[in-house]
């Protein structure tokens, strides 16, 4: 990691990583400098080496090398290690007697002794020079390199952290934590037991390992108790019920062998079990751990007999996997929270000083070593009695603790209680509040350890001791069950969560180093060095419980000792103890302890070494100063020390006694004269600091703001644990404060505590900077500023809250009850300087102290600004962030006034109105948190305009809410939603302001222009401030100047109805204008209406959705479209709750214009489909009605929602009748046919029922006359005559067909709202009545809105619609005289017009197809409908046109014609039409509305029209179609014989398949479909087109190929007879094979253009026309 160098240039090569070393701490010592091209980065220390890494990323050695072929004789001399240069080196490791470097791109290389396989190279003894070593994880296919971020290096093994926090192990012994047996392991491997944790650090020791780990998240921990064990799936916890009492046993053994032994770290970590793949195929068998356990402790061999196998195998799961440990001790991993049966504060406080005094005698006497406690008889039955006595209380703990003062084996049980190590820690630590400042704690902490470290039997009495005073059940669980017992063990106090899981702020997470760690250790365990309270080894990491929630952010590891560095500063240290290196009394411990520092240390960097431990802390000043603890190296002793590792332990004892060593942590005298020290490196016996020169005092300043930050944590700890949390959990609290004001300090606490936990992170971010970067560039606090300024600017919320409720007064008596009379602590904490302060002001005092921490930050970076040159970038970086902090300060001023001056109101209120205090009731509801006063006019100052004489008005102006007080009652108005404008005076005298509230609007009468002024610019302030948000103090910058601010007349605000009417009790959440919802919003009534969309002056206004609950069908109406004035108005779609959906024209809230009605689903009742006009609410006018049940389908006119007038009724049977209804009936005249064309012309009484006079024609022509009666199809009664009129007339064809169409309702009249729609959308009160410009403009208008609209939901709307809106918004030129191509861009926009349904015309050729598919597909697809359909297709086109004409005025009418271009039109065309490329434009063009509107309109409408065509010619197009394809069995040449083709138009060959150059093929007799092939092609084309227009053209095509074919046959032109053509044409109509020929003729002959009717077109028409007959006629034997 290199140095930046600054912008100062204070850095000029040898001012920083200045390199001191040291041996030992006696005062006669100096510190030798070594001298180095560059500054130092990182030191690694082995027992006899060191290895160096310099800015740059190269590395030196140093020391003892035997690894080297040529060994240098001058060995402080540090020498390069050229194998890697040309890498550049982040991090460097040293071993006892081997190293390793990582490189930038994350490589690992080893060099040194190999012996044990620790450089990770096989079949070396040792490695000279650097060597890569890969880590390969075989996991990923292809097996991945996995990339390093550090090592770290024992004295037969290494560990890797890779980039994905992951452990890898290579070397040998149980230190590895792999599941392995065989040793060296040569190739890295992957500790999977740490597999799906977040690993921080890890650092080795001789023979042991620690990891510290990121804790799991809080969405981890809360999971029910794991109840089998993980790896052999037996219960952990057996239940017995004897007679007296229930014995819970949890000595479940797994037979897996020690390493599992780890369930509580399963109980923490569900995200682990997918992770660990220790497999059950590779157990550790008992016998190799009791051989463990036998190594580990040579001096009692003869200790471990049969039982004692046991006890090493058995004791260890009771101890270790014992997850009521977890609850005793605070929930494991959740930080802190409070839920452990704990007595309060004192309580643990007096315990403890009882426990003091008795144990120290006894502790004496028991000083042997771990087996010194079991009797020398009865193995056995010890091993047995774990299951009963041990494993009993650790489950059920506390609760059954009194059980065994029956039982005299308390010796035993102590011995034998599980999870020692981890209770202890529930003592001192997790009990909340046992008092952080450290003198005390050590104190406790030394009365406790004493007797800890003797041996691990102690501890376990004590915490039995501890846990029978924590809760003895009286007359003890005789009765009690098991579910009771649980009961009874909970705590009784609230669970108070101080430490927040998530890291301060979600941002936060990820930018600051975390605190919630876990340390996690393996190996070998002899003197200790693992920390779980026992010597056994571990073959795996284990987690130490007792660091749980301790924040540990660093750990190291000496030969035989470890140490843990807590964010607090703090040093927590546990192993060998043979120097004195652990900082404290010379026993060994086997948990971790606290070191001994004096009052005031706080400690930031450690270092072990071999024995001996190096402490750089924060003294007095801001320079750090270094303490050291351990082993004293006398001069000369270095020769004699140990050859070979193994004499070590016999030397330990002589050494001491030549050296001497320290009880506790001394001071080095001469850290002083070193510089700024940055970090401190201990290995072998030697000592390194790193230091800096203090240039431009730049480096003072970064370790000023590093030191006043950890000083600052320390500080808000303490506060948190002796103050916050032990008042907290009094259990009078909540009574004494209230429910909401203990609810505001629970809150106050959670910031608190969010605060410091965020001073504590960034306190370490900044340590971390010291250690390794030391420049600006790395610190949080510039980029990530926000997080600190936002976590105390919600503090101090939190705290004005609190103030204004009158927290501290409400807390002054629990305060007083708990603090004692003489509130000392609460003194010294608040830095308070006062005689006798009264207790409230000191805890505003205390709870104030955090803000001024503000202030040290601004000055910190503005000293560290100043090192650098004004101009530069670091500079400004720095003087930004200090502004932020310096105004953050300011503004929290402020609000701390504004909170006290509210607290002072409300104090004093009752007092503010004479009026027998009816008040002080209201105070209740006034009084809220985060409302605070700005002015009120008890004064009289302001007055209602027009009050009674007798009336008290009282205006109080709050942060959110003016408040209009009088004599009794109160009304609040909300800030948001108050409008205030000042009245001129005009010469009245008055001084009025006009205040405007959604339901009122009054006038306030000031009395005196000042007056009116102050209340004017208070309540602007206020209405802007509560617009923008409290934390936008924009407006008290202001208030000393003139100038008004004043809020937006528009703005969003949410605001709840309270007057009667429509809107009673309705909340409105949206845009505003002066007092009226105005733009978007949402509405939402207290019985389930929902209104969401456009407002105007209040009212629903504009596009938007109503949701309306059906209380009977317990379903929602629900409506999307258009409202005006607050109802439905204009296009819609209404879903009823019914399952009705109604998609049309609404006008005031009635179904109104054009509208489709669907009935039910095609399963329910009656599902049906109206499509017609409607009339306030009915259905009235023309309409088609399918009635899916029945299968008819009825197309005529309605009136309230019955069938009245005429109409047409076609059923799927085929019936047809058109005729008169009424009342919803056939009744009066009618014409009935059916599908064999018999026919009924009469007199109907009802649907379907013949009554009176009539005519029944037969399908052969015979008919009845007279009177009928009767329903058809069920036997008719007739009283009448019988004709027969063919009887002798033998022409047939002149029979008398019934004239249908007559009783219909005639095209015109048909879908007249569709027409009226269109027409007052271009803004026309009827046909042709409007303005032709305002119609132009009202299309703009919809387009754009429509695309507005479309813009908030893109997925409405493809890319090409898109561009046509945008085409369209352009208005073409709608006047002047019409040329060509004028006519041509017409016939343009039309077609892009109507491709868009935002576009009136588009919207109503969508509407006429709808409608028109809805007429005629399905039932309507009846024969008998085809005039109809026809004709309504040609009204369409007449109605259109009109439209059409009226936007484009000078359009010739129909038939008009348009003149040739003359030069001069052509230069006034213009050039925007250029667009429209035509196909040579003709000279003059006669304008017809099929011309122009049939390529829009048939394409859409063709398939209903072509069906009905197809239907009504079916008999003549079977007729043709059998000949067709009788005739196309012939091969060519019959076939034109026949037809009569003359013998000179027969080709004379065809080219079959691409015959070779020049040669041609004879025409054989049996060719078929190769003559006139091309035109045969040509024609068949016909299908594919829709308008007779493109029909046409097909058919000129087709006989334009003819004329081409037979002119290259006849090698001349060529003028065709009729006679001639006839058959040509005739042999290629039969040869293209088109299966509805007729269909194509009647469309083309129904619907052609009439001016085409005589011309050329219609010529070949007339031929084709005549050919289908000819063939349909032909009569072939």
């Amino acid at each position: 990691m290199e140095t930046q160098r600054k912008s100062s240039g204070d850095d000029c090569g040898g001012e920083r990583g200045l390199l001191h070393t040291w041996k030992g701490y006696s005062c006669s010592i100096t510190p030798e400098r070594l001298l180095l091209p560059r500054p130092v980065l990182q030191v690694a220390l082995g027992t006899r080496h060191g290895v160096l890494l310099v800015e740059g990323g190269q590395v030196y050695s140093f020391g003892d090398l035997p690894w080297k072929q040529s060994q240098v004789p001058e060995l402080a001399k540090p020498t390069l290690e050229s194998a890697l240069s040309g890498q550049r080196v982040v991090a460097v490791a040293a071993g006892s007697f081997h190293s390793g470097a990582v490189t930038e791109d994350g490589g690992v290389h080893m060099w040194g002794d190999n012996g044990a396989g620790q450089c990770g190279l096989s079949s070396l003894s040792s490695v000279p020079n650097p060597t890569p070593v890969a880590l390969v994880d075989s996991d990923t296919s292809p097996p991945q390199t996995v990339p390093v971020l550090e090592l770290a290096c024992g004295q037969q093994h290494t560990l890797a952290l890779s980039v994905q926090r992951e452990v890898w192990a290579w070397g040998s012994g149980c230190q590895l934590g792999l599941n392995v047996s065989v040793f060296p392991v040569w190739k890295p491997q992957k500790v999977e037991h740490l597999a799906g944790r977040y690993v921080l650090q890890v650092a080795c020791g001789a023979s042991h390992s620690l990891a510290l780990v990121r804790c799991l998240g809080p969405l981890d921990v809360h999971r029910p108790p794991v109840d089998k064990c993980g790896q052999c799936n037996q219960l952990l916890y057996t239940m017995t019920d004897k007679e007296d009492h229930v014995i819970i046993s949890d000595s479940h053994y797994c037979p897996l062998g020690v390493e599992l032994t780890e369930d509580e770290g399963r109980l923490e970590a569900p995200a682990l079990t997918q992770g660990l793949k220790t497999s059950p195929s590779e157990p550790v068998l008992p016998s190799q751990t009791s051989t463990l356990a036998n190594n580990s402790d040579p001096s009692h061999p003869q200790d471990l007999e049969k039982g004692d196998s046991s006890l090493a195998n058995g004791a260890l799961p009771a101890s270790d996997s014992d997850p009521s440990a977890e609850s005793a001790d605070g929930g494991g991993a959740v930080a802190g929270v409070k839920n452990s049966p704990y007595p309060d504060e004192q309580a643990v406080k007096d315990y403890l000083k009882k426990l003091s005094d008795n144990t120290q005698a006894e502790q004496t006497a028991k000083a042997g070593g771990l087996h010194a406690l079991l009797p020398s008889t009865g193995r056995e039955t010890s091993s047995t009695l774990n299951s009963l006595v041990a494993s009993c209380a650790s489950a059920v703990g506390e609760r059954v603790a009194s059980t065994y003062e029956a039982l005299s084996l308390k010796k035993m049980m102590n011995f034998y209680l599980p999870s020692g190590a981890s209770r202890s820690a529930g003592i001192t630590g997790a009990v909340p509040g046992v008092g952080d400042n450290t003198t005390e704690r050590v104190r406790q902490e030394d009365s406790m350890q004493a007797k800890k470290s003797s041996s691990t039997g102690d501890i376990r009495e004590e915490e039995a001791e501890g846990l029978r005073r924590r809760l003895s059940l009286p007359g003890l669980l005789s009765q009690v069950s098991p579910r009771l017992l649980r009961k009874a063990g909970r705590p009784r106090m609230r669970a108070v969560a101080l430490t927040p899981l998530g890291g301060a702020v979600p941002e936060a997470q990820e930018v600051l180093p975390t605190l919630q760690t876990e340390v996690w250790s393996w190996g070998h365990g002899e003197h200790g060095q693992l920390g779980h309270g026992d010597n056994l080894a571990r073959l795996q990491p284990l987690c130490i419980k007792s660091l749980n929630n301790k924040e540990v952010v660093r750990v190291a590891a000496g030969a035989h000792h470890s140490l843990a560095l807590t964010a607090q500063s703090q040093v927590f240290s546990w192993g060998s103890n043979s120097s004195g290196q652990l900082g404290h009394m010379e026993s060994p411990s086997t948990v971790p302890r606290l070191a001994k520092m004096s009052e005031g240390i706080r400690v930031w960097d450690v270092s072990a070494g071999e024995r001996h431990t190096l402490l750089l802390a924060d003294g007095d000043c801001i320079q750090p100063i270094i303490y050291y603890s351990g082993q004293q190296v006398k001069e000369g002793t270095e020769e004699n020390h140990a050859k070979e590792t193994g004499q070590q332990e016999e030397e330990e004892e002589g050494e001491q006694r030549v050296g001497g060593y320290t009880q506790q942590p001394v001071l080095l005298p001469f850290c002083m004269h070193l510089g700024y020290v940055s970090s401190v490196f201990a290995g072998g016996r030697r000592c390194v600091a790193l230091s800096d020169r203090n240039v431009m005092g730049f480096i003072a300043s970064l370790h000023e703001l590093a030191s006043a930050e950890r000083k600052f944590y320390c500080k808000l700890c303490n506060i948190k644990t002796q103050i916050i949390r032990p008042l907290l959990e009094l259990e009078s609290l909540s009574s004494a404060l209230g429910q909401v004001t203990f609810g505001l300090l629970q809150t106050l606490a959670g910031r608190f505590s969010l605060m410091c936990h965020l001073t504590g992170q960034h306190a370490a971010s900044l340590t971390s900077n010291l250690r390794r970067g030391r420049d600006v560039k790395s610190l949080l606090i510039l980029d990530h500023a926000d997080i600190f300024l936002d976590s105390y600017h919600e503090y101090c919320i939190a705290l004005g809250n609190f103030q204004v409720m009158g927290g501290f007064q409400a807390l002054t008596k629990p305060s007083l009850d708990f603090f004692g009379k003489s509130p000392e602590l609460l003194q010294r904490l608040a830095e308070c300087s006062e005689e006798n302060p009264a207790m409230a002001d000191l805890l505003v005092a205390l709870f104030c102290l955090p803000t001024r921490h503000l202030h040290e930050y601004g000055r910190l970076l503005l000293k560290l600004a100043t090192c650098f040159e004004v101009s530069s970038s670091d500079y400004q970086r720095l003087q930004d962030s200090c502004s932020k902090f310096e105004a953050l300060v300011l503004q929290l001023k402020r609000k701390r006034k504004e909170a006290e001056y509210t607290f002072h109101f409300w104090k004093s209120f009752p007092g503010k109105m004479t009026l027998n205090g009816v008040f002080v009731r209201r105070q209740d509801s006034l009084r809220k948190p985060h409302r605070r006063l700005i002015c009120e006019s008890s004064n009289k100052a302001l007055t209602l305009q027009n009050a009674g004489r007798f009336s008290v008005n009282w205006f109080i102006l709050f942060n959110d809410a003016l408040v209009h007080a009088q004599f009794s009652t109160h009304h609040v108005f909300p800030l948001a939603t108050l409008w205030v404008e000042p009245i001129p005076e005009e010469n009245t005298g008055l001084y009025g302001l006009k205040v405007i509230t959604p339901e009122e609007t009054f006038t306030l009468l000031a009395c005196s222009p000042m007056e009116k002024a102050k209340w004017l610019r208070s309540i602007n302030q206020a209405v802007d401030q509560a617009l923008n948000g409290a934390g936008q103090d924009t407006a008290s910058v202001s208030s000393g100047t003139g100038q008004k601010l004043e809020p937006p007349i528009s703005r969003t605000a949410s605001y709840t109805f309270y007057k009667d009417g429509r809107l009673k009790e309705a909340t409105y959440e949206g845009r505003w204008l002066a007092g009226k919802p105005n733009g978007r919003g949402v509405l939402k009534w207290p019985d389930g209406r929902i209104y969401t969309g456009e407002f105007k002056n209040g009212l629903e206004d504009g596009f938007g959705e109503f949701v309306a609950p059906n209380k009977t069908l317990n379903k929602n109406d629900h409506y999307q479209g258009h409202w005006k004035d607050g109802k439905m108005h204009g296009l819609g779609t209404y879903r009823y709750a019914s399952g009705e959906v109604y998609d049309g024209s609404f006008q005031d809230g009635m179904r109104h214009g054009h509208g489709m009605l669907r009935s039910g689903k095609l399963n329910t009742s009656s599902p049906s489909v109206f499509i017609g006009q409607w009339l306030q609410d009915k259905k009235t006018g023309y309409g088609v009605f399918d009635d899916i049940t029945k299968g008819e389908k009825y197309m005529g006119m309605w009136q309230d929602h019955l069938r009245q007038g005429t109409g047409v009724v076609v059923t799927q049977f085929g019936l047809y009748y058109e005729g008169v209804f009424k009342d919803n009936k056939m009744m009066g005249t009618g014409i009935l046919l059916s599908e064999d064309d018999t026919t009924y012309e009469g007199e109907f009484s009802d649907d379907w029922t013949l009554n009176g006079k009539g005519v029944l024609t037969m399908a052969n022509g015979d008919y009845l006359e007279g009177s009928f009666g009767g329903e058809w199809g069920s036997g008719l009664k007739v009283t009448g005559s019988y004709f027969k009129p063919h009887l002798f007339d033998t022409d047939k064809e002149k029979t008398h067909a019934v004239k249908l169409g007559r009783l219909c309702v005639c095209a015109e009249d048909k879908w007249q709202a569709v027409f009226d729609e269109c027409w007052s959308q271009l803004g026309c009160e009827a046909l042709g009545q409007g303005e032709n410009s305002k119609a132009w403009e009202n299309i703009a208008v919809a387009l754009t809105t429509s695309r507005r609209h479309i813009e908030h939901s893109p997925e409405l709307l493809s890319r090409t619609h898109s561009k046509t809106l945008e085409s369209l918004e352009v208005i073409p030129q709608h006047e002047g005289p019409i040329t060509m191509e004028r006519y041509d861009s017409i016939r343009l926009y039309l077609i892009k017009a109507c491709d868009t349904p935002l576009h009136p015309l588009g919207r109503l050729v969508e509407t006429l197809v709808a409608v028109y598919r809805m007429t005629y597909v399905g039932v309507g697809a009846n024969r008998r409908l085809l005039p109809q359909a026809v004709n309504e297709i040609k009204s369409y086109l007449y109605r259109i046109f009109q439209i059409v004409r009226f936007l484009f005025q000078d359009l010739p009418e129909e038939g008009g014609v348009i003149p040739e271009p003359t030069t001069n039109v052509q230069d006034e065309t213009e050039p925007g039409s250029t667009d429209a490329q035509l196909d040579s434009p003709k000279p003059s063009r006669v304008v017809s509305s099929s011309a122009l509107l049939l390529p829009v309109l048939l394409p859409r409408l063709y398939p209903p029209l072509f069906t009905l065509y197809a239907l009504d010619k079916e008999k003549e197009d079977d007729v043709y179609w059998e000949c067709v394809l009788r005739l196309n069995k012939q091969p060519d040449l019959a076939l034109l014989a026949f037809l009569g083709v003359q013998q000179k138009f027969w080709p004379v060959s065809i080219p079959v398949s691409m015959p070779a150059p020049g040669e041609k093929q004879q025409v054989l007799s049996s060719t078929k479909d190769a003559c006139f092939a091309t035109a045969v092609e040509t024609l068949q084309q016909i299908s594919t087109t829709f308008t007779p227009s493109d029909k046409l053209q097909v058919i000129k095509l087709t006989f334009e190929e003819i004329t081409q074919e037979v002119q290259s046959l006849l090698k001349q032109d060529f003028l065709w007879s009729m006679d001639d053509l006839f058959p040509v044409f005739l042999y290629v109509v039969l040869r293209a094979r088109i299966r509805n020929l007729g269909s194509e003729v009647s469309l083309i002959e129904d619907l052609m253009d009439p001016c085409v009717q005589h011309g050329e077109h219609g010529i070949m028409f007339t031929t084709l026309k005549a050919c289908y007959y000819q063939i349909q006629h032909e009569k072939i034997h």
